[in-house]
């Protein structure tokens, strides 16, 4: 049986050159109508946990969710997914200071721009503005993250800068903890504190 990630990962190979035929092979078998474009796999961890919060099967609805491996990907990944390419109705969130870049691959793709919402610096300083400073520590807390927060505050270019910003920082500094924390920011969410783009991303689809 065909999954999801088969077309996943076709999809990333065609984009970094090789053929074009499996993917267009596997979104048929898949039924896919609508590819979600995001940047990295924190984000796609932050809206897989959210569709599992709402019991929504984006996969049994057409639905594939992917990460493009960065925003510079951007119009290799609307062309060859959207109008140009298979297709498929596109979705997706941006951060603001990339959104020239996603208007200009929607352009050349010939794709509406009204399927991508933007954040203001990214997904996961939306999710600590919705949450809070104070409930994002005590999610670092229970997670044994203490210590290494503690070390990071400490460190002379963290003073005197905002509770968020150290938080969002923070967040970056080892690898995968970006991807473990959008899961678990979304799951502690409040179902009425979604940020705007995201909950306006699931909305769309």
């Amino acid at each position: 049986m065909v999954d999801m990630q088969a077309f996943r990962d076709a999809a990333d190979r065609w984009a970094a050159g090789g053929p074009g035929e499996p993917a267009g092979d596997l979104a048929v078998q898949l039924g896919l109508r609508t590819a979600v474009l995001l940047e990295g796999l924190s984000d796609l961890a932050a809206v897989d946990a959210l569709t599992a919060r709402r019991g929504r099967d984006l996969a049994a609805e057409g639905v594939c969710v992917l990460s493009m491996g960065g925003a510079m990907n951007v119009g290799r990944y609307t062309a060859l997914l959207g109008p140009p390419g298979l297709g498929l109705r596109l979705r997706g969130l941006c951060d603001v200071r990339e959104q020239p870049f996603y208007d200009r691959a929607l352009e050349r793709a010939r794709a509406p721009h009204e399927g991508f919402f933007v954040c203001v610096a990214d997904l996961e300083d939306e999710l600590i503005r919705a949450l809070g400073t104070e409930s994002v520590e005590e999610i670092i807390r229970a997670e044994g993250d203490l210590r290494a927060w503690q070390t990071f505050l400490r460190q002379p270019a963290q003073h005197g800068r905002p509770r968020q910003q150290q938080l969002r920082r923070f967040l970056g500094t080892k690898k995968g903890r970006k991807i473990r924390y959008g899961r678990l920011l979304v799951e502690t969410l409040a179902p009425g504190r979604v940020p705007a783009p995201l909950d306006d991303l699931l909305t769309s689809l």
